[in-house]
């Protein structure tokens, strides 16, 4: 038994080398520690991230390497809309210029993303953003299939390093349990990097697909599991 736990700790610890190896940082530095993003009267964002930034973060072969939250809005029955993935990014690192992300929503049941959902197509919808370094927001405008609360909001990088862009993990080293890296072909808990692992990723939901249902201002909603 003590030799089956050394072994296990042992293939452990190989495995965080690999990702360590395959991962690129910079220490964020940039900009106030608290950035906001905006809010709509109809929409609720829904983070896990402390607003803060630790480090930006880029694999050195970015195709088929994701990073997700997921979510649940069970608590939420008249949102069933996904308005936008809003990230957090910036152009000046590690080149100079926007290059993009894929974007996608996966199921999340068993405690484990999924299949792709959005884009019904499959393989990710390409985006690239403008303007400086900050929240940037990805168009979704998409319901969820009826019957469904429980979903992965997750972004590819796509393009190998250095020509790509980065995502960034917030200041705290306490973990929420909610983030998600897709790497070597498998879903597994998001590693981070020296112990920061929340990802800047959120959703904005909304209401406008129920007539019923009046706008309201509700705010940032976080950890929707209770």
């Amino acid at each position: 038994m003590k030799n089956f736990a050394l072994v296990t700790g042992i293939i452990a610890l190989l495995a965080a080398g690999v990702w360590a190896a395959d991962l690129d940082a910079k220490e964020f530095t940039a900009g106030p520690n608290i950035v906001t993003s905006p809010g709509y009267d109809d929409t609720r964002e829904l983070i896990w991230d402390n607003g803060g930034g630790r480090w930006w973060l880029a694999w050195y072969t970015g195709a088929g390497s994701w990073v997700g939250n997921d979510f649940d809005i069970s608590t939420i029955k008249t949102y069933g809309g996904i308005k936008f993935i809003r990230y957090r990014t910036s152009p000046t690192w590690p080149n100079t210029g926007w290059d993009g992300f894929r974007f996608g929503v996966y199921s999340f049941a068993g405690g484990i993303p999924g299949s792709m959902m959005w884009p019904t197509s499959g393989g990710g919808y390409f985006f690239v953003p403008t303007g400086p370094e900050g929240w940037k927001e990805c168009a979704v405008t998409w319901v969820l299939p009826s019957g469904v609360r429980k979903f992965v909001a997750a972004m590819e990088q796509f393009y190998n390093n250095p020509n790509c862009d980065p995502y960034i993990v917030d200041s705290t080293t306490v973990f929420c349990g909610h983030c998600w890296q897709y790497y070597e072909g498998a879903w597994s808990e998001h590693q981070g990097y020296q112990g920061y692992k929340n990802v800047g990723l959120r959703v904005v939901i909304d209401n406008e697909q129920n007539p019923a249902v009046l706008p309201m201002s509700a705010g940032r909603v976080k950890a929707l599991y209770y």
